[in-house]
């Protein structure tokens, strides 16, 4: 088998609402090879992954998948489900996955897994080709190696479980959650202006000079102890004659640990003679070059987590130890600690493996033992000075015995450093007894504390901690999310959008908007270029200016990283046209359309459908229950929109030369279109069609009808605001018409608009992107060779595939075939071909740039400055004495 390619679908997409990870695959020798057609095949699978036994496949029960592995399936659908396995055995429990074959492709079949950490994702995929090949020819295959690899990978990239338990909580509240960086423990939760950040237990609302004292152990003991709360006594020291002076001082036992560690690194305590002194102080230098020398109090080490103004947990930690049973030696028995599949290397398992270290090894030496001793049955060996789960402790929930005067102290103590978040130690006998009363202490207050003993204790009840931090930092009802418009269709979404955006910000909303020309913050561009994926969305809904986001989601984006958003307020989709089709296996409208979706299907609050375009009309079955629909159409009298009023649904539609919100038994009039400047008097049906869709998703947000037609009217066509999309330019008396079209719907909507100009002639300036089929190329030279007088072909910059000028070649010749009677030159370079059209424009003529990359090739091509016209005026005459257009019907508020 060969993986022809693999991307990860980081939201929803055309599969699911879920991160997926999608690859085509060539099977090669293995096509139509079926697992009961190999010898041993399910054996061998079984026996390196005897767990695959619980999958249902689509028998809807445990052991379908193995009956269906018995009877005889293939290898794309086995594959699947082990890539599904691999995955969960590193801890990722996913179960959604498909694979079909591909049409037309022999031997190709595209497979469909869930994720929920990428970068093991993509490698279990590797893996799970390599495990199938070697069971279909017998071959040899660690399975021990690759789980190993695997569970490295997550390690390193899945969030810890103090970080991950806070994603979790935020996630179950509806709260949205972006990263942000390539490590996996900085985190947005919500977007836009109402984020909040955490990276682990740290949030946004941690004060950096808190965390500062907070790592600062004595001066974290000084305010503490300021406060009148309790703490050890102690000195700060850098010698290991201070060191031994402060102990000889102190008296009795001490804890030697680095001023500014943290989880338990170079602690030791229990420490009483010189020599165990001057190696406590080498380990904790080793960390720090001061290290702490204080008074070891007796009793229980216990943790109390406070979040906010209250405590959320207590858990007394124990050291790790084990029991000796007369026959095993110590290393024995805790190799067999270490056994425990809670246990793991870091902190991503609920428990951490114990290492047999130089500080164990002193530990063992103080109770008399060796790693090689055999401790008789009964007897409990420590393993190490400190309880931090960090180096191997257990926990043991303790939350409802701890006594109100002492949770009142680990409050205070936190307020006093400043932390939103504290992780409060301290030692005394009994967690249920006031401080004072048995001579406990407040040993330290931690900045971003681990929460696993809290929501996995080793004993006892455990306690949403994580919750607790996501509560904090939102209020009831609060879910972080702002506003959000996505916008996607054939043709017409950049200026939909931008007209969206434009209205939103003349009414003061701070907006972030993405579109085909780029990213801009409050109307300021901060990224130019095609934006309209993954990560413009992700730039948007990252940056905290913003109070509405307005994405242009395009085709591409959704094939190639999926949505941004799991969800949106409002979806538009325009249309549903001829265009990108034989690219990423999407071969038919009815495949684009579903394409398209993901975004009508991510919208909780409303719909924005043409229903004059039947497939943007099917996705109303698609929709999530509850989500409104609303209809726009330039036809008032449209049977959808007809039969969507009288149910009770609304629709935008032209009527009377305006813009009405229509409803069961009313209807509101919002504004004339020949008010709109972008529309150029009602002239250009396109654009009119975008009007009344921005109309519809801005009453969907909730904006009365003055709110929308007064900025709506502010809106043009013009170079800074709506670049490459119907800019009238005038260059020595010549209407120049700079146009975005690339596409034969959209061609032929620019040919009518130009066609209600009423020009004496049209010359063209035309192109197309090179990944477009030939059947596609041919139609747009058809059309173009109808509808213009005269034809320049250039060629876009980007082959796409194609060898230079051949995109050039195949317009160029069917122009040709349509209109043998017409000129058509084929010029490849967009300038020449300008400046060429330009002088043979006479007066009256109209030239239109078509497929434009750039409005300043016109100036370039002149070579000299241009006008920019805010408007298209009528020409005086009719383009011919047969072809008058009829008057349009009158603009008025009937």
């Amino acid at each position: 088998m060969k993986i022809i390619y693999r991307r990860a679908l980081r939201g929803p997409n055309r599969y699911a609402r879920k991160p997926c990870v999608e690859a085509v695959l060539d099977l090669e020798a293995l096509d139509e090879v079926a697992s009961s057609q190999s010898p041993g095949f399910t054996e061998r699978l079984l026996e390196w992954l005897p767990s695959l036994s619980t999958h249902e496949c689509s028998r809807g029960h445990a052991g379908g998948f193995v009956e269906r592995l018995h009877e005889g399936t293939y290898m794309g659908h086995i594959t699947e489900h082990v890539m599904l396995e691999l995955q969960s055995l590193t801890g990722d429990d996913v179960r959604f996955g498909r694979t079909r074959m591909i049409d037309g492709r022999p031997r190709h079949y595209r497979l469909v897994c869930a994720y929920r950490v990428e970068q093991v994702a993509l490698r279990a995929l590797d893996h799970a080709v390599a495990l199938v090949e070697a069971a279909a020819a017998a071959a040899r295959f660690d399975v021990a190696a690759v789980l190993r690899e695997l569970k490295d990978l997550h390690a390193q990239w899945a969030p810890g479980p103090s970080t991950g338990a806070v994603l979790d909580a935020a996630r179950r509240r509806g709260i949205p959650v972006l990263p942000l960086g390539d490590e996996p423990c900085l985190y947005q939760l919500g977007w836009g202006s109402a984020q909040r950040r955490i990276q682990a237990t740290l949030t946004g609302e941690s004060r950096h000079i808190a965390v500062d004292i907070a790592s600062d152990k004595a001066l974290t003991k000084r305010l503490l102890a300021d406060a009148g709360l309790p703490v050890p006594t102690g000195r700060t020291v850098r010698t290991l004659d201070e060191a031994q002076q402060a102990a000889r001082e102190i008296g009795g036992i001490v804890t030697l640990k680095p001023l500014a560690a943290n989880q338990g690194k170079g602690v030791s305590t229990q420490v009483s003679t010189p020599q165990q002194v001057a190696s406590a102080f080498a380990r904790a230098q080793a960390h720090d070059e001061q290290v702490l020398v204080e008074r070891t109090v007796s009793g229980g080490d216990h943790r109390v987590l406070v979040v906010g103004d209250r405590v959320v947990a207590a858990a007394r930690r124990r050291p790790p130890s084990v029991t000796g049973d007369g026959c095993h030696t110590v290393q024995q028995l805790v190799e067999r600690l270490n056994a425990d599949p809670r246990r793991g290397d870091g902190h991503a398992s609920a428990l951490t493996c114990v290492r047999l270290d130089e500080s164990a090894c002193e530990t063992l030496a103080q109770q008399g033992w060796a790693l090689d001793g055999v401790p008789p049955a009964g007897v409990d060996v420590v393993l190490r000075g400190n309880a931090n789960l960090s180096t191997g402790g257990t926990s043991e929930d303790e939350t409802d015995r701890l006594h109100p005067q002492t949770a009142a102290l680990c409050v205070r103590a936190a307020r006093r450093i400043g932390l939103d978040v504290a992780g409060i130690d301290l030692v005394c006998e009994d967690i249920s007894v006031p401080l004072a009363a048995q001579g406990g202490a407040l040993i330290e207050v931690n900045a971003a504390p681990g929460i696993r003993m809290h929501e996995w204790p080793s004993h006892g009840t455990a306690r949403a901690a994580g919750q607790a931090i996501a509560d904090s930092l939102f209020a009831p009802g609060e879910t972080g999310r702002i506003p959000v418009v996505a916008v996607t269709g054939t043709n017409g979404k950049t200026t939909t959008t931008l007209a969206i955006d434009h209205v939103l910000r003349s009414l003061g909303r701070r907006t972030g908007c993405a579109t085909t020309e780029g990213v801009s913050i409050g109307g300021q561009t901060v990224i130019e270029g095609d934006c309209t994926g993954y990560w413009s969305a992700h730039t948007v809904l990252s940056d905290p200016d913003v109070d509405v986001a307005v994405l242009e989601t395009a085709r591409g984006g959704i094939l190639k990283r999926g949505l941004c958003f799991d969800r949106c307020d409002v979806a538009v989709v325009l249309n549903v046209g001829v265009d990108h089709l034989g690219q990423d296996d999407i071969d038919s409208l009815d495949a684009l359309a579903d394409v398209k979706a993901v975004v009508a299907e991510a919208a909780a609050k409303a719909v924005v459908l043409n229903a004059e375009d039947a497939h943007c009309v099917a996705m109303t079955e698609r929709l999530d229950p509850g989500v409104e629909v609303v209809y726009f159409s330039t036809d008032p009298h449209h049977l959808a929109v007809a039969r969507h009023v009288k149910a009770g649904g609304r629709a935008v539609v032209l009527r009377h030369g305006a813009a009405w919100l229509l409803g069961r038994g009313w209807a509101q009039p919002i504004v004339e279109v020949a008010q709109l400047p972008f529309t150029f008097g009602g002239r250009a049906p396109h654009n009119v069609s975008n009007a009344l869709a921005a109309i519809a998703a801005l009453a969907a947000l909730g904006l009365p009808a003055a709110d929308i037609a007064r900025p709506l009217g502010g809106f043009r066509c013009s170079v800074q605001a709506n670049p490459l999309r119907m800019n009238v330019l005038r260059v020595r008396g010549v209407q120049v018409l700079v146009d975005y079209a690339h596409n034969t719907p959209a061609y032929e909507a620019l040919f009518d608009t130009v066609d209600a100009l009423r020009p004496v002639r049209v010359i063209g300036v035309v192109s197309a992107p090179g990944d477009r089929r030939d059947a596609e190329l041919r139609e747009m030279a058809r059309l173009c060779a109808q509808r213009l007088d005269e034809i320049f072909v250039f060629e876009l910059d980007e082959d796409r595939g194609r060898a230079p000028g051949e995109t050039a070649a195949v317009l160029s010749a069917a122009a040709l075939e349509a209109a043998p009677a017409k000129p058509v030159h084929t010029v490849p370079a967009v300038r020449e071909a300008l400046r060429r059209a330009l002088a043979g424009c006479r007066p009256g003529d109209l030239l239109v740039y078509g497929c434009a990359v750039n409005v300043h090739d016109v100036e370039a091509a002149a070579g000299e400055p241009v006008e920019e016209m805010l408007d298209l005026p009528l020409h005086e005459g009719p383009r011919r004495a047969d072809d008058a257009p009829a008057p349009p019907e009158p603009a008025t508020m009937m």
